[in-house]
């Protein structure tokens, strides 16, 4: 049962246009052999959003190609202009010269993006390719724009936790958000790696629903929920039925407020409602 009393926000969100979000939808339900929860269209989430309670959303996209990069940046962009709730995060392709994607990237800082979306599993690269190294080091160093990675999967090696943790050494300053608490359907691996790298941040996408309330618990627990951001992976799964789950578990209220929003708060710096209301009040 979702309860009103906490704010929410989603951390994990893909977004297409009108006429290609069925297809997009679809295609990546079919990467991943399930049936998609939802279509990806902007209406659709925020109406389920609405009426789930929540109140912000880090949206993204993924380019498959190079030639897709401009317009889903755009397509992004544009979107987070028309709804100041969202955090907009743009796409690069590995398949761009190094300089390709650092003026990309700096498009983005410019534009008002606030990160990269990488997924090394659908673009076909490995997460921690010396091929990307400019790329993180301009995000890094310069722009000091979030990164965040797909991580695991047990079919491939492409974005495996311990890939992850190659690039959070080299890196060291490089603010990083793992997906699917740092590596989808390979969990236990992901904590055993990841559990003492405090600067990362992971979302609960495409987990929850596979793990046991026990391994939830400790993994949750483990990472500590200041590391930690409710997502949904919308149109992948439903969204209901995520936020039905994240309330299943035998959380304390402090550890629901801290993942719901205040990971997501501290990251993006929006202030809470209740935050907000004491400002106004002051005013």
């Amino acid at each position: 049962m979702i309860e009103p009393q906490y704010e929410i926000a989603d951390a994990h969100t893909h977004i297409f246009p009108q006429k290609i979000a069925e297809k997009a939808a679809h295609s990546i339900a079919d990467f991943y052999k399930v049936n998609a929860g939802d279509i990806g269209t902007v209406d659709i989430l925020l109406n389920n959003g609405a009426r789930l309670g929540i109140s912000h959303y880090l949206v993204c996209s993924v380019a498959t190609s190079p030639r897709q990069v401009p317009s889903i940046n755009q397509f992004i962009r544009e979107n987070c202009s028309i709804h100041p709730e969202f955090i907009g995060f743009g796409t690069i392709h590995p398949g761009m010269t190094e300089t390709e994607m650092i003026t990309e990237a700096v498009h983005m800082k410019e534009r008002g993006l606030a990160g990269v979306k990488l997924h090394p599993d659908i673009q076909d690269f490995l997460l921690d390719d010396p091929h990307m190294f400019a790329l993180y080091r301009m995000c890094e160093k310069e722009l000091g724009l979030p990164i965040l990675f797909h991580c695991g999967d047990a079919r491939y090696d492409r974005s495996s936790p311990r890939r992850l943790a190659h690039v959070l050494e080299k890196f060291p300053d490089l603010s990083v958000i793992g997906a699917h608490f740092g590596g989808y359907s390979q969990w236990e691996e992901a904590f055993s790696v990841l559990k003492d790298y405090d600067r990362l941040r992971m979302d609960t996408s495409s987990s929850l629903s596979f793990l046991s309330d026990e391994t939830a618990m400790r993994l949750i627990e483990g990472y500590g929920a200041e590391r930690l951001m409710f997502g949904t992976d919308y149109p992948l799964w439903v969204m209901e039925k995520e936020l039905d789950r994240f309330f299943s578990l035998p959380l304390t209220k402090p550890q629901r407020r801290q993942i719901l929003f205040g990971t997501f708060s501290a990251l993006f710096g929006i202030p809470a409602r209740a935050e907000s209301c004491r400002r106004a009040a002051s005013v």
